[in-house]
């Protein structure tokens, strides 16, 4: 099965992957071409026997009864029931699974904080001491665009990359609070075959684990404007946590009382 599955997903040419969860991402999909094919093949077959089996040298007179075999019935409840195995078997586990179990404070997950906007991925990463500072509309100005509040200290270690780019360490949890600064957004990790829309003022929790080293496309799964296609500008490099470390010490801190922006 296991060699059935890689193969199909050869066929397919799915896209690289990345993320512990995604298997079960691929699985979902390639099972559902498998029950599209098997339809495709029996509509086909089916068309052809119609077309030799009721042309009209076969059935020179009309028949106005019809047809009084319930195997068109079979057929239709057994395509339901594949149906609800893929949804109830697979789709709705995988769903649970995904919403579900978030990674604990044990695993030492990377936490991430991204703020999408026109045309822009704005991500920020607590310090040294595992914390954001506290933010709030309240705190919104035009010299604090992302709503600090500067008499928090622990936001003093805060950092902020204005810049598209995430980083994270490889075979390590990610958690993101994903939202947005103004219109409805589509955050998109082909590689990590993770979606999730980011809405205005709607802090949503994101998480995968990366499993490569590399580096990945971020791109913006909803139309967002007249510059939504800048918004494929944005990459994930996942690192070595050697590497990571590296990059993470040499990012400059947030101000608190700089109203967000970079010392």
């Amino acid at each position: 099965m296991d060699k059935l599955i890689e193969l199909t997903g050869k066929v397919l040419q799915l896209p690289v992957l990345a993320s512990k969860h995604g298997q079960d991402v691929d699985n979902l999909i390639i099972y559902v071409h498998w029950l599209m094919a098997a339809l495709f093949i029996g509509w086909i077959l089916y068309f052809i026997y119609a077309l030799l089996r009721f042309n009209r040298k076969a059935n020179p007179k009309a028949d106005y009864v019809g047809i009084k075999s319930h195997a068109s019935n079979y057929i239709e409840g057994a395509v339901a029931f594949v149906e609800v195995v893929l949804l109830v078997g697979f789709a709705v586990p995988l769903w649970a699974r995904a919403v579900d179990h978030f990674p604990t404070p044990e695993e030492h997950p990377t936490n991430i904080r991204i703020i999408a906007q026109q045309f822009n991925w704005n991500v920020f990463y607590p310090g040294p001491d595992g914390e954001f500072g506290r933010r709030g509309v309240k705190f919104v100005t035009s010299d604090n665009p992302w709503g600090l509040d500067k008499s928090d200290p622990k936001g003093n270690d805060d950092l902020g990359l204005l810049n598209n780019q995430i980083h994270v360490p490889v075979n390590k949890p990610v958690v993101i609070m994903l939202t947005s600064k103004d219109v409805i957004h589509s955050f998109k990790l082909i590689a990590m075959r993770v979606t999730q829309d980011a809405i205005p003022g709607v802090p949503i929790p994101v998480h995968f684990t990366p499993t490569k080293v590399g580096m990945y496309q971020i791109n913006c799964a909803q139309l967002c404007g007249v510059g939504h296609s800048a918004m494929t500008g944005g990459r994930l490099y996942v690192d070595t946590q050697e590497d990571y470390d590296k990059w993470l010490a040499s990012q400059p801190k947030m101000s608190a009382g700089g109203g967000g922006s970079l010392e």
